[in-house]
């Protein structure tokens, strides 16, 4: 599993010595039934990157190697000597790349050993708007729909996301489905996935929201609402009604014909999936725009089997360090302000009550911004925030100013400033489960052992527990097996039940998807139960996890603005996803340190390359209000004139992005801000060569490679 899909993968060892000779899709997999994607094979047998393989402490300005002992002692000790101080002075991020038993420990000792509420991890960057919308309408986190449903909808919206490139597999079934159907997508840039739609509605950068309010205002104004529907399983309709813009005026403001707008009312009027990621997500209007889409369902009565609206996860287990890790909710989704939940988590740990923090905490962006205020210590488990939260260069100066101990495989752009390195098992290595993006359970096995100096994540964690809060997590090195089922059994009755689900279970069915609350059972499409023997809507059961077991609709209209284009920086700067990367790009960039050999490649409109480099200079400088980034300019009809595209996956690109964030998910406006191009005074004709071919965007009709 390297990826939020979730395909099963077999990979072998090498005969002789450490690491994986092959992977391969597993036939077996309930998920992918033997489909791989490029990207998910090779990361595993062939990644690129710069591993660590010793533990290593800060010695006059220098990484020094030392024993574990040594590196174990030293992290606790600043640890320890800072949470005297107050539990709110050690800040821990975690990360979806860790299993799910890594992720339930790290997250208690964060909340019930160190107590601090500056406890988070890497998803929020990704998810936390989709996660705040899904409570707003359902009152529960998770897609309501599964995989099971994307062959029997009619008509699929991709919105704001790239799956032939990040989802490819995931992307196959979409496009299978669609031939049947209709498949349209969202986006400014005309992506992979829009060359291959029916149709492209090419809206304005930051115009989501108008749009998707649109749409909708566009279903009412044409008597094309679900009444039935509405009235049996919803609430607020008619207060959001009343607030709905004009269609025409709300399409010009996405910078969209009305014909557009008319086209995606008609695809909702199919049994639809809409599918969004981070072009939505990582907004200031993320938490909004996620609302309207799933309103847009709701009044429509898209809701229900082979409809819905799909958030689309990037990280391998982004679901599970949601479900498990008591970062925004106890695991099992339990409240974090509800008192008797939290009473039964502070009993079920054995710890008092008064020793978990009040509430979540900021998010990442404004942790790592309470460095020298509150924070002392800063302890990241399988994450880069320094190449990977916006405004970089500010987050490497606060976290340089702490004191810093990185866990993690691989040498990134973070252990540059770490003051303790803790070298970490990778995928191949580690033992444990993760969840996909449709709640599917699966195991992950070791197929080699590890380096000497290399540990499993969550024996680390166990390490730094018993040295931290001794007989918190038990004695290490901790047995997964053992870990997994303190989480089910804390999940018994909750939203996400996963009590039903064991090692001996997942041996025999290999995945499961919750809620599983039984020994047999697993779960389908939430929120909805047919009638026995029937499969007509009108005689569904519809219950949801809220107040008056309806739906709610959003009324939260307020807009937000994005950073604004000015004189002094004119153009739009976007990110997106590109062809085999991975994260911030630490296993998948050539070179072997944390340094990248190749300048980003900035995709530009041919006309845009024209008019900020008359002279047809490709190397070129892109400034942003919070720093500066050497880039290659490159021509590329798919991107709008005026917009800048840069890869996410670099680890330059955060430098230039604002720390701008969603009021209500804290996730970060990482889509958006606003840039120039400087050219270089010191350019010569000899340095302006086209870039290596390695550099540039590849053969588009590979990027949906799947393997079977």
């Amino acid at each position: 599993m390297r990826c939020a899909v979730g395909c099963g993968h077999r990979q072998r060892a090498v005969d002789d010595g450490y690491g994986i000779d092959t992977v391969s899709g597993d036939p077996m997999h309930p998920v992918s039934e033997g489909l791989a994607c490029r990207r998910g094979t090779r990361e595993s047998a062939d990644p690129d990157g710069s591993w660590l393989t010793r533990p290593l402490v800060r010695r006059d300005g220098e990484l020094l190697p030392t024993t574990w002992e040594n590196a174990l002692d030293e992290a606790a000790g600043a640890m320890r000597r800072a949470m005297a101080k107050s539990p709110d002075a050690v800040a821990v991020l975690g990360s979806g790349q860790q299993t799910n038993e890594a992720a339930y420990a790290l997250g208690k000792l964060a909340r019930g050993g160190i107590g601090t509420r500056y406890y988070d991890a890497n998803t929020t960057l990704c998810m936390a708007s989709a996660v705040t919308a899904y409570y707003d309408a359902f009152g529960s986190d998770a897609p309501p729909c599964t995989y099971d449903d994307i062959p029997g909808a009619e008509a699929h919206v991709v919105w704001g996301a790239n799956p032939a490139v990040a989802h490819p597999v995931l992307f196959r079934w979409i496009r299978e489905s669609a031939e049947g159907g209709e498949l349209l997508v969202v986006d400014p840039v005309a992506t992979e996935t829009a060359d291959l739609a029916d149709r492209h509605v090419a809206l304005d950068p930051g115009g989501d929201l108008a749009l998707a309010r649109a749409v909708l205002a566009r279903v009412v104004e044409r008597g094309d609402v679900d009444e039935s529907f509405v009235a049996d399983a919803t609430t607020g309709f008619d207060e959001l009604r009343a607030k709905l813009p004009d269609a025409d005026a709300a399409a010009a403001e996405a910078g969209v014909p009305i014909a557009d707008v008319d086209a995606l009312a008609d695809a909702f009027g199919r049994q639809t999936l809409v599918y969004w990621g981070m072009g939505v997500n990582q907004s200031v209007d993320g938490t909004a725009t996620s609302g309207a889409l799933i309103d847009i369902c709701l009044a429509t009565g898209n809701l229900g089997p082979d409809t819905g609206p799909f958030s689309l996860t990037g990280q391998a287990n982004s679901m599970g360090t949601r479900v498990c890790s008591s970062k925004g909710s106890w695991p099992g989704h339990r409240d974090f302000q509800d008192p008797h939940e939290r009473a039964a988590v502070a009993d079920y740990w054995d710890v008092d009550p008064g020793r978990l923090p009040d509430d979540t905490g900021p998010g990442p962006v404004d942790t790592i911004a309470a460095v020298e205020d509150e924070v002392d210590v800063v302890w990241t488990v399988a994450t880069n925030p320094v190449a990977g939260v916006p405004d970089a260069g500010n987050v490497a100066d606060r976290l340089d100013e702490s004191f810093l101990v990185v866990q993690d495989a691989f040498h990134s752009e973070t252990v540059e400033y770490a003051d303790v390195v803790l070298p970490a098992a990778t995928w191949g290595e580690s033992a444990g489960t993760v969840m996909n993006m449709e709640r599917t359970v699966s195991r992950v096995r070791a197929a080699t052992d590890t380096p000497s100096g290399v540990r499993q994540d969550i024996d680390i964690v166990a390490e730094v527990g018993q040295r931290l809060c001794p007989g918190l997590l038990g004695e290490p090195p901790l047995d997964p097996e053992a870990v997994f089922r303190e989480f089910c059994d804390l999940t018994d009755g909750t939203d996400a039940d996963c009590s039903g689900l064991s090692y001996t279970r997942l041996e025999a069915e290999t995945a499961v998807r919750w809620p599983a609350p039984e020994p047999r059972a697993s779960g389908g499409y939430r929120y909805h139960s047919a009638a026995e023997g029937e499969d007509d809507d009108a005689t569904a059961d519809w219950s949801f996890p809220t107040p008056s077991g309806r739906a709610r609709f959003s009324t939260a209209v307020e807009t937000h603005d994005a950073e604004p284009t000015d004189e002094a920086y004119p153009l739009v700067l976007t990110t997106g996803r590109e062809a085999d990367g991975y994260n911030t790009g630490v296993r998948s960039r050539d070179g072997t340190g944390p340094g990248e050999p190749t300048a980003p490649v900035a995709r530009v409109a041919p006309t845009t390359m024209s008019s900020v480099a008359p002279d047809g200079e490709r190397e070129v400088t892109l400034a942003s209000r919070r720093g500066t980034v050497d880039v290659t300019l490159h021509p590329d009809e798919a991107v709008p004139e005026g917009l800048v595209w840069l890869s996410i996956h670099h680890p330059a690109t955060n430098r230039l992005t604002t720390p701008d964030r969603d009021p209500r998910s804290a996730e970060p406006n990482l889509k958006q801000c606003a840039v120039r191009v400087e050219v270089r005074p010191d350019e010569c004709e000899a340095d302006l060569a086209q870039p290596d071919d390695d550099a540039l965007p590849e053969d588009r009709e590979a990027l949906t490679e799947v393997a079977e």
